[in-house]
């Protein structure tokens, strides 16, 4: 998979979870349910937020730590259709193409098989 690729699956990825999770989400159970190291869930954050598409805001916690809660701009949500839209068209012609690749491969196993019939 190529880089943009990856870029619109990782980017699409994050942002239905953000939006699912309604701001309610760490970085963390991100990286966890997205498959991705903790570091690199930070780069995509910081990348989308730099983007953005979305915006965080810092909540002052109990004891020493904060939180953050991660929310979808305007611009995020349009990315989010945008991205829907270009990677199913992408999809559907893979899916064409894999269906082809299939009926060919079929057809040959198909004369392969007629082949070694007549043989024995």
């Amino acid at each position: 998979m190529n880089m943009d690729k990856l870029k619109e699956e990782i980017t699409l990825q994050l942002i239905k979870m953000i939006h699912k999770a309604e701001h309610k989400i760490t970085q963390r159970e991100l990286a966890k349910r997205a498959g991705i190291s903790l570091g690199k869930i930070n780069y995509w954050i910081a990348q989308m937020v730099k983007e953005g598409l979305i915006k965080i805001e810092r909540l002052k916690k109990a004891g020493r730590k904060s939180a953050y809660v991660y929310m979808l701009t305007p611009k995020g949500i349009e990315e989010k259709f945008r991205l829907l839209i270009h990677i199913l068209s992408r999809k559907i012609r893979e899916h064409e193409v894999l269906g082809r690749e299939i009926e060919e491969l079929n057809q040959e196993v198909q004369q392969h098989s007629i082949t070694e019939q007549k043989k024995k």
